[in-house]
């Protein structure tokens, strides 16, 4: 059995944080995936398998008491879980079968309470698309974008699972050749590929985090798909930078992989120049290399993976994304979320987004034959899914999973 867990990436290696409930609008509970199955932390917390001061943590409607109890806590009760299933001698082997609770017959829910909300701009590969596209095809890059980590305030929300359906948002544009803006519903929807790290520590106002230090601030992963409006992101984002062409929706996966899971998945980062300036800095395997795909099933049934790429290809590491967010004394806290930006690789197979997979709209997908998009139409179903590996097995995030629905009525 353990190793029918291990190979479904949800092993005793990840043990993943969610939140489920019974029926869709039941009492929710904290749990950690466990194969197909959720585990009924509560009834485990009840039967003293954790000791003291974890009463009703596991009893609440998101993980962020959990997440708050810090990182000793958490090697704790992962620590519990795993002799449990592991020691057929445990003096609560009888229970394991009423604990385990297939995930088809619970209700996933948005395992945080999320504060704040940050989007950063990452990738070179993506960055570079884009400057070409919409600026200047030798001098793809601003002048800043090598020196520090590029992010926006965005909304939280917004932030829903997996599963929740996408209402295509209305806004307004400047369609090529028109005279005038329009308003209306956004006819070039896209998606963007990334992974969030979320916040499991407090800090205090007026303290930066150092690189050295941030790690200790992040709790773990989770897939991110940060839905875009590309043309009413295109004229609004002149002088300030998104607004409601990112703001109807983004998604995230109901599971965060814990920091700590994906030791053996580190790697170095690419080298950066010029040269950062000191609070950037940071030295070791700095990322992590993580398997992303993204599938795309049309509201006709076809289906298509059209991009596969990987957490190596960002520049700016989760460290230098805290630093920065934090060095003009920000403060974070529990709950709060950071999202990696698109995550785009060096060749057309692996771009984070339609925008760059059909260049701007020139160059149509196939999907199937006579099948083929540039961004999305309604109906269209988005899949993001993510896998690290390592020695204990494959770990999986889950996946992020929701369908584009249209508009509502005009105004």
């Amino acid at each position: 059995m353990i190793a029918t867990f291990a190979e479904t990436g949800f092993g005793l290696h990840n043990l993943p944080v969610g939140v489920y409930s019974l029926a869709a609008d039941g009492p929710k509970q904290v749990t950690f995936a466990l194969g197909s199955y959720v585990i009924n932390l509560v009834a485990l917390e009840k039967a003293g398998l954790f000791g003291s001061g974890f009463e009703s943590i596991f009893d609440q409607p998101v993980a962020n008491a959990y997440i708050a109890l810090g990182k000793e806590a958490h090697k704790h009760v992962r620590a519990a879980v795993q002799q449990l299933f592991e020691d057929s001698c445990h003096p609560l082997q009888g229970m394991i079968t009423e604990v385990l609770l297939p995930q088809t017959d619970v209700t996933l829910h948005l395992p945080l309470a999320i504060g704040d909300y940050t989007d950063f701009y990452s990738s070179e590969d993506h960055a570079t698309n884009v400057g070409k596209m919409f600026r200047d095809p030798e001098n793809a890059l601003l002048p800043n974008w090598k020196h520090l980590p590029v992010g926006y305030h965005g909304r939280a929300s917004s932030i829903v699972v997996s599963g929740t359906p996408i209402r295509r948002p209305m806004g307004q544009m400047f369609p090529k050749g028109a005279e005038s803006p329009t308003f209306g519903p956004s006819r070039r929807m896209d998606f963007e590929l990334e992974m969030a790290f979320v916040i499991g520590k407090d800090s205090q106002l007026g303290n930066p985090i150092s690189t050295n230090d941030a790690e200790e601030y992040i709790f773990g992963l989770m897939v991110f798909n940060d839905w875009s409006a590309r043309d009413i992101q295109q004229w609004e984002y002149v002088p300030l930078g998104p607004f409601l062409g990112k703001n109807f929706a983004s998604s995230v996966s109901p599971w965060i992989v814990p920091l700590e899971v994906l030791d053996p998945c580190r790697i170095p980062g690419k080298v950066q120049h010029p040269p950062v300036f000191p609070y950037l800095q940071e030295q070791g395997n700095t990322h992590v290399a993580i398997d992303l795909e993204v599938e795309l099933r049309t509201n006709s049934g076809e289906s298509k993976v059209i991009s596969t790429s990987n957490t190596q290809y960002l520049y700016w590491s989760m460290r230098q994304q805290l630093a920065h967010h934090t060095i003009n004394g920000c403060n974070v806290r529990v709950g709060d979320l950071m999202a990696s930006g698109t995550i785009s690789g060096p060749t057309p197979d692996s771009f984070g987004s339609l925008l760059e997979l059909s260049w701007g709209g020139q160059n149509p997908i196939d999907i199937a034959p006579n099948i083929s998009r540039t961004f999305l139409e309604d109906g269209d179903t988005l899949l993001i899914r993510a896998t690290a590996h390592t020695p204990f097995g494959p770990i999986s995030f889950g996946e992020v999973k929701n369908t584009l629905v249209p508009a509502w009525p005009q105004i």
